[in-house]
C-alpha cells in the first residue's frame, strides 16, 4: 500500500513519519512546494520515503492521501479521489468542512472514503462522542470543548474562529451566535485543569450532527483568554509558536439509560499536533485496510464503526483517554 502526505507542518510531518515507520506501507510520498526543506528531515526516517515537488491539485499515486494544508484543499482532495485514493483531512475550518462534505457523491461513486476533521477537535472529539454513544439508550446533548493549537496555521485559525460565527445544533435547527460569547468554565483532564471556554466558528457540530440525528443540542467551545477575545478581530499581534505544547479536548454527553437521565464525560490531555497526527495516521490505516464504516464523506463519528478499538490504537501512540468519575467533595 502507498500513502501520500500533502503538507509538512506540525501535523503533516508527524503523520508522514508515523506512516513511514509502518510496515503496511511500501512507500510514503511527501508533497511539498519546496522539497529541499523536507528532504533532509525525512532522510533519517525508516522506510521508503519520497519527496516530490507539487502544488494543490497535482495527482499523486497513492492508496490513501492525507491533505494537511487548507490552501486549495478542495483541489487536492478532488484530485486524490479521482485517482482512486482514500482521503484523510485534518482540517478544522467549518467553511472547508462544509465545502468538502459536498464531495460525498464523488467519493461514493469512486467507492472511496473522505474522512474529514481528523484533528483533535474535530476528530478525536468525534471518536470520543461515538465511544460514549453505546452508553445510552438515547442521546439528547453533546458538548465539545477544546484547548490549545497544533502549529502556526492552527493558531491563526483558532484566533480567527473567536471573531467568527458559532453554529450550534439546537432543537432541530442551526442557531448562529457571535464568537467569543457564552463563557463557560470547563474542566479538562489533568494536568490542564479548568479553563474559560467560549463559542467560536468550530466544525465539531457540523460533523457530529449527521452522526447523532436525533440529538437535541450539539455545541462546541474553545478556550480563550480575555486578550484572545479582545484581539480576535485583529491580525495576530505576535507570531504563533511553532507548535502548541499544551492541549486538551473534553466531550460531555447527556441522555437516557433505562428511563433515567445520565451524563458521561471523556477527555484527553495531549499536545494538539500529537493528537491530530495520531488520529489522522490511524484513520489512514483503517481506510486502506477497509475498517472504516462506509465510503463517502463524513466525520470520524460516522466513519469509525468501532470507536473503542480506534481509541486502543491511539493509546499505543500515547493518546490516552480519561473518564470523569465524579467528585469526592
Amino acid at each position: 500500500m502507498r500513502a501520500a502526505v500533502i503538507g509538512f507542518g506540525a501535523v503533516g510531518r508527524r503523520v508522514a513519519r508515523a506512516l513511514a515507520g509502518d510496515d503496511r506501507f511500501e512507500s510514503v510520498t511527501v508533497v511539498h512546494r519546496d522539497p529541499s526543506r523536507v528532504a533532509e528531515t525525512v532522510a533519517a526516517w525508516p522506510g521508503p520515503v519520497q519527496v516530490r515537488r507539487g502544488v494543490p491539485g497535482d495527482p499523486v499515486a497513492a492508496d490513501v492521501t492525507v491533505v494537511s494544508v487548507p490552501a486549495a484543499a478542495r483541489r487536492s482532495v478532488t484530485a486524490a479521489l479521482d485517482h482512486g485514493s482514500h482521503v484523510i483531512c485534518p482540517l478544522d475550518d467549518p467553511v472547508d468542512v462544509r465545502m468538502l462534505l459536498d464531495l460525498d457523491p464523488r467519493a461514493r461513486s469512486r467507492r472511496r472514503s473522505l474522512v474529514l476533521g481528523t484533528a483533535m477537535a474535530p476528530g478525536l472529539s468525534c471518536v470520543l462522542a461515538a465511544r460514549m454513544r453505546g452508553f445510552f439508550d438515547r442521546v439528547d446533548e453533546v458538548h465539545v470543548a477544546s484547548l490549545g493549537t497544533g502549529g502556526p496555521v492552527c493558531a491563526r485559525r483558532h484566533h480567527a474562529a473567536l471573531a467568527g460565527i458559532s453554529v450550534d445544533w439546537v432543537d432541530g435547527a442551526w442557531r448562529r451566535r457571535a464568537g467569543g460569547s457564552g463563557r463557560e468554565l470547563v474542566w479538562f483532564p489533568e494536568p490542564v485543569g479548568g479553563a474559560d471556554c467560549y463559542r467560536a466558528a468550530l466544525a465539531d457540530p457540523v460533523l457530529l450532527q449527521p452522526a447523532f440525528p436525533g440529538c437535541r443540542r450539539i455545541t462546541a467551545r474553545l478556550e480563550a483568554t480575555r486578550r484572545d477575545r479582545l484581539t480576535s478581530w485583529l491580525p495576530m499581534l505576535r507570531p504563533p509558536h511553532p507548535e502548541g505544547l499544551v492541549g486538551a479536548v473534553r466531550v460531555e454527553m447527556r441522555g437516557w439509560l433505562d428511563d433515567r437521565a445520565e451524563t458521561r464525560i471523556l477527555g484527553v490531555a495531549c499536545p494538539p499536533a500529537v493528537a491530530a497526527a495520531a488520529v489522522s495516521a490511524e484513520a489512514a490505516r483503517w481506510a486502506v485496510t477497509d475498517r472504516l464504516a462506509r465510503t463517502g464523506a463524513g466525520g470520524m463519528a460516522e466513519m469509525v464503526g468501532d470507536p473503542g478499538a480506534f481509541l486502543k490504537e491511539l493509546a499505543v501512540a500515547g493518546v490516552t483517554v480519561s473518564a470523569f468519575q465524579g467528585s469526592l467533595g
